[in-house]
């Protein structure tokens, strides 16, 4: 492989599903000297990728850090003086609780040529790979995406603004933090709201659980739902749609 010039390129990888990435994407991973990845992209999509190309997994799984985002930092910046493009492929797209920017910021800060491919958030694909419009006439005239966890490890206060609201709220990294959301919602007087847990969303794996304010946590138990996940709380969720296979089937022919 010759070596390229020093560059970063920060690739949404999507929410799950190995078919739900760009051309754009694919073709930044076939031309990546050094791929670094996290943990809830599909790790198949790394089939793409050259065969002298080097694969670092950088994420996180149950807690634990392969590397802490300095050290990641770091690593961009040395990779990529010693062997030219690299790509880090991130879940969903990058610029959505991804920390893309900071990663762009920090290997600009060194020279680095940078780009980025906005990838399919799972703020989107996954509701809508259950037949849920985060938006629909009569419904829901807005959505707000918050995380469910902050920095500091606390609950965003903009759940509480978004609870007094009539849009749909879609939470993410909020699995830890849902006893807190139903006691917020709940204190709304929105005991009965909608709301649907997806894990594992557009995967093979997928697991769904659907009640209201009140139920959600008794159904949360009882289905063993866990991270990760996205919660999807208002009337959209009353609007699923009940989908056919014709998407798997044609997958299938594919």
């Amino acid at each position: 492989m010759s070596l390229k010039s020093p560059k970063l390129t920060v690739v949404g990888a999507g929410p799950g599903d190995e078919d739900l990435i760009t051309l754009k994407a694919i073709k930044a991973i076939k031309s990546a000297n050094v791929i670094l990845y996290d943990a809830l992209i599909n790790e198949s999509l790394l089939s793409y990728a050259s065969d002298d190309a080097e694969l670092i997994f950088v994420g996180k799984r149950k807690g634990c850090y392969a590397f802490q985002q300095e050290q990641i930092n770091d690593l961009v910046v040395a990779k990529a003086k010693e062997k030219g493009q690299v790509v880090r492929l991130k879940g969903g797209d990058p610029f959505i609780f991804g920390r893309g920017a900071e990663e762009l910021d920090y290997a600009k800060s060194f020279g680095l040529e940078t780009a980025v491919v906005p990838g399919i958030s799972s703020v989107i694909g996954v509701p809508a790979y259950q037949g849920i419009p985060l938006t629909r006439r009569g419904a829901s005239e807005s959505f707000w995406v918050i995380t469910g966890t902050t920095k500091n490890h606390q609950l965003s206060n903009d759940v509480l603004l978004a609870a007094k609201s009539t849009a749909t709220v879609v939470i993410l990294m909020g699995m830890h933090k849902l006893g807190e959301i139903v006691k917020v919602f709940s204190e709304e007087n929105k005991q009965e709201t909608p709301i649907a847990i997806i894990q594992n969303g557009t995967r093979d794996n997928e697991n769904i659980g659907i009640g209201t304010i009140e139920s959600i946590e008794s159904i949360v138990a009882e289905k063993q739902l866990s991270s990760p996940a996205i919660i999807v709380i208002g009337e959209v969720v009353n609007q699923r749609i009940q989908l056919s296979s014709v998407l798997q089937n044609v997958k299938e022919q594919i």
